[in-house]
């Protein structure tokens, strides 16, 4: 949401401030330099990432768009869920909780935490590794490794998004002075039609730059950023997941595994020790 605030106040503003100054907006509508830039930059993006980068490439960008990040409630009904899990696995053995885990989108305990479950990643990522304990014989310091293993594979996969769009930001200054260059020759060409003339291409041409700076510091750069950062708040949660596995796997009672994984989370969205055990015995502040 706010990403799209911020396109809408970055528009609004470059616009408003042309128009005070006495621009004329019609001015700034010029097909051929949105086609030199556009054309230009997609191409190098075609020439930079592998189809399945773009692919994500183009899913991320909606993603981002509607991303919410982690909220203190979702950390709190993630730890719920897996102390009562625990709970159970604590009394009745850990073969009690293996329906819960096979079938986590019916379990009366991870099915309440509608975040977790309809995160497919951090679904699979919990499930996979409690089915991996479930099958006996893998010492901690292994399932930590396990679960370490699968944080780095994610993150190679998925920081090259950010990377490939901050790096065609970096390209859109050059293009706009190409898009510029290309409407300075247009204009030796037409420099015996008269000042007019010569005028409305002089400025055809700068709106090449101007596009291309705007566009690369304006949308395409915070865009980039704004992935990245969804990106470690992603990762953030996953490190807390397995925090949580990695500490009851040591034989850590639940509610002491939960903690130790409170306290991973980022200051801003961590729930305070009373906070988390109230909402455990099911008092909501």
């Amino acid at each position: 949401m706010f990403v799209i605030i911020g396109f809408v106040v970055v528009i609004v503003a470059v616009l408003a401030g042309f128009t005070v100054a006495g621009g004329q907006i019609p001015l700034l509508i010029q097909p051929a330099e949105f086609l030199v830039i556009g054309g230009a930059a997609i191409g190098s993006v075609l020439i930079t990432a592998p189809l399945a980068l773009i692919k994500k490439i183009i899913a991320a960008i909606p993603a981002a768009i509607s991303f919410k990040g982690f909220s203190k409630e979702d950390y709190l009904e993630l730890l719920k869920s897996f102390n009562d899990l625990f709970l159970v696995a604590q009394r009745d053995g850990l073969i009690a909780i293996e329906k819960h885990i096979e079938k986590p989108e019916e379990s009366d305990i991870l099915a309440r935490n509608k975040r977790f479950i309809n995160d497919k990643f951090a679904r699979s990522y919990f499930c996979d590794t409690m089915k991996v304990m479930l099958s006996g014989g893998v010492p901690p310091h292994e399932i930590e490794a396990l679960l370490d293993t699968e944080i780095e594979t994610y993150e190679m996969e998925e920081k090259p998004i950010s990377g490939v769009l901050s790096k065609t930001g970096d390209a859109l200054p050059g293009l706009g002075i190409v898009a510029a260059v290309l409407g300075i020759i247009v204009t030796m060409g037409a420099i015996s039609e008269g000042a007019e003339t010569v005028g409305h291409h002089v400025a055809s041409a700068l709106v090449g730059t101007f596009l291309g700076v705007l566009m690369a510091y304006g949308f395409i750069g915070p865009l980039a950023s704004n992935i990245e950062h969804n990106l470690e708040h992603k990762i953030r949660y996953l490190e807390t997941i397995k925090a949580c596995i990695v500490a009851y796997a040591k034989g850590n009672p639940p509610i002491i595994a939960v903690e130790i994984a409170r306290r991973t989370i980022f200051t801003d969205e961590r729930p305070s020790f009373s906070e988390l055990e109230n909402y455990i015995r099911g008092k909501k502040e």
